[in-house]
């Protein structure tokens, strides 16, 4: 069986670890509010961008 190459490897493994972090137990963790927004929004976006950035990192590089 042939394997992907790093890159694809890694972007994969961001995938797989980003599920745990937008399920319910993790989920249920923000409370409270900031400036009438709700925790988990920010928690939500937070984690998006993070995702995005780390996958954006990872796709640029060059000596990978």
């Amino acid at each position: 069986m042939k394997r992907g190459s790093p890159t694809r490897q890694r972007l994969a493994a961001i995938g797989l670890c980003g599920i745990p972090l937008l399920t319910y137990p993790l989920l249920g963790l923000p409370k409270g509010s900031l400036a009438g927004i709700p925790m988990i929004v920010f928690y939500l976006f937070g984690v998006w961008a993070g995702l995005i950035a780390l996958a954006a990192w990872i796709a640029e590089r060059r000596n990978a």
